[in-house]
């Protein structure tokens, strides 16, 4: 299953790249698709790219849905592949 999940923006790298945190695990993606994203920012991300920025309390929200779930750790584990 591919879903998409918010992520914290931890630095920003040249050509509309950055290195995103979820949870415990670091990925490299795509901003290309977004703009105005600042470091400390979260992004919506599914298959390496930011889809758009989300609120921080809509990024809790969402990752606490996911895990009631149960569906958090597997997609933790297809990004971190």
């Amino acid at each position: 299953m591919c879903l998409a999940i918010s992520a914290r923006v931890v630095e920003l790298l040249d050509d509309d790249m950055a290195v995103v945190a979820f949870d415990r695990v670091t990925k490299r993606i795509s901003l290309a698709l977004v703009a105005d994203v600042s470091l400390g920012d979260f992004v919506l991300v599914h298959v390496g790219y930011a889809l758009h920025k989300v609120s921080p309390e809509e990024a809790e929200r969402t990752l606490q849905l996911m895990a009631e779930a149960g569906v958090l750790e597997e997609g933790l584990e297809e990004i971190s592949a």
